[in-house]
């Protein structure tokens, strides 16, 4: 989807000036060899994703996080294919430079790679993504293959794959070094041009990003990443049902929009507002 001008209310004249043109494909996977560290954060709207945009962030993923953090869900299995296209419609409509993916959501890749292609399509044709990510290593090689080789860039997801907590009996540290090597190694023969590496121990970490040319995007993977990634409403303190450890909050925007909120009522209550200068006359 072209990517629009940056809006003149984020970015005014005089503003200091954020790293110019959009992010691709190809200059996301090339940021290794250059020693160039990604960022990446999660949004599920226009109005988020504007401001990531501003900001500078190279990457915006459309997680099937959403099924927690705007639906309300104890997981991100019921999710549905349309319900991210739709989520991606808004992120898209945001965003001048980040580069935009798309989490596949659960049982929208895993029949074969014939159900992946088409699922994927309709995420870059329908909702305007510039790629999807898809979980699992070897067992989902022949489905990242299938779609990359239909022109859609993929990215893969190795470690915790959050898809499969249930098997994994919650959101657990995965700790089979040589699974997840061989995990990594299959995703990018496929054809992944950058693999997200979750809640793994830091050392290895560091070790898949040795073994691996893409890049390397860590959450809860420890500094050896070539990348990081968060979920903007932990990294901003708008979600506290569930708090990761390797999630760091730079802000207290939840309490911050509490303390409003509740400033308004007791205005509104009072009598004291609207002013005088927000009637018309």
């Amino acid at each position: 989807m072209p990517r629009k001008a940056a809006s003149p209310l984020i970015n005014p004249p005089g503003a200091p000036a954020k790293e110019t043109g959009p992010v691709t494909v190809p200059e996301f996977l090339s940021a290794k060899a250059q020693g160039r560290r990604l960022t990446m954060l999660t949004a599920y709207d226009y109005t988020m994703a504007r401001l990531l945009d501003a900001a500078g962030v190279d990457g915006i993923l459309v997680g099937d996080s959403l099924g927690m953090v705007v639906q309300g869900h104890e997981t991100a299995l019921g999710v549905t294919l349309d319900e991210m296209i739709y989520h991606t419609k808004l992120v898209a409509r945001a965003i001048t430079r980040s580069l935009l993916i798309t989490d596949m959501p659960f049982m929208s890749y895993q029949v074969g790679p014939q159900q992946a292609v088409e699922s994927c399509g309709r995420v870059l044709k329908e909702g305007g993504a510039h790629a999807v990510k898809i979980e699992g290593g070897v067992r989902s090689a022949a489905a990242i293959e299938a779609v990359v080789n239909a022109d859609i860039p993929v990215m893969g997801h190795v470690g915790l794959t959050p898809q499969s907590v249930r098997r994994f009996g919650g959101f657990r540290v995965q700790r089979d070094e040589v699974k997840l090597l061989v995990d990594a190694q299959a995703v990018e023969a496929a054809g992944a041009f950058a693999i997200v590496v979750e809640c793994v121990p830091a050392a290895t970490a560091e070790k898949i990003t040795a073994a691996v040319k893409v890049p390397t995007i860590g959450i809860g993977a420890g500094l050896g990443c070539d990348g990081q990634i968060l979920v903007t409403h932990d990294m901003l303190g708008l979600f506290d049902d569930f708090k990761p450890r390797f999630a760091k909050q730079y802000a207290d925007v939840g309490r911050a929009i509490l303390q409003a909120v509740e400033t308004y009522c007791k205005e509104v209550r009072e009598g004291t507002f609207p002013h005088a200068e927000h009637a018309f006359r």
